[in-house]
């Protein structure tokens, strides 16, 4: 065999790898995001029967629960975006939280086994859920590397990959949590 026809075999070699690499990492992000969704969809249907539970106990919270709603019936729209399915599920995030504080102030609600066994099923896909997005953020970085990094990146351009998005923790949910103000409910 000739020098130039090795060269040649060895360089699509290479570019079939750097193709199939990318691909897979593409497939890996959007595979992960699925499983975010199964989860997402999960909590959604949780949210009517934790409503329905405690409404009827939290007439002072009724704001936080009509918000839920709200924003499960836009979480639970066609065609939504990642993008949109990501500030939704940092918003339903935050309002379960306050729910899950205000049940602390209703004894009877406490004691309740239908609400605790909502609230577990609640706390398991939370904890579901963050483990999900922890292996979103990584397939996402591995992804978006791979479309800075030399010579992937010729590769991804011309195949048009954009991108991805992390998950991120809202600026409101990092403050520092007040722990005299947890004790003196």
């Amino acid at each position: 065999m000739s020098t130039p026809l090795i060269i040649l075999i060895v360089v699509a070699i290479i570019l079939v790898l750097m193709y199939n690499s990318l691909v897979a990492k593409k497939n890996q992000v959007d595979n992960i995001f699925a499983t975010i969704d199964a989860q997402l969809k999960k909590r959604y249907d949780l949210i009517p029967n934790l409503v329905a539970a405690v409404s009827k106990y939290m007439e002072h919270e009724k704001s936080i629960l009509e918000d839920i709603t709200k924003l499960r019936s836009e979480a639970n729209r066609p065609n939504i975006s990642d993008k949109e399915k990501i500030e939704l599920d940092s918003k339903i995030s935050s309002a379960l939280g306050s729910i899950i504080v205000a049940v602390e102030d209703y004894p009877e609600l406490k004691a309740n086994e239908n609400v605790m066994h909502l609230q577990r099923s609640l706390s398991e896909i939370e904890a579901q859920i963050a483990a999900a997005r922890r292996a979103y953020n990584q397939a996402v970085t591995d992804y978006n590397n791979a479309l800075e990094m030399i010579p992937t990146n010729i590769m991804a351009n011309a195949m048009g990959y954009q991108p991805k998005e992390l998950f991120v923790i809202p600026e409101n949910e990092r403050k520092n949590v007040n722990v005299s103000e947890l004790f003196n409910r």
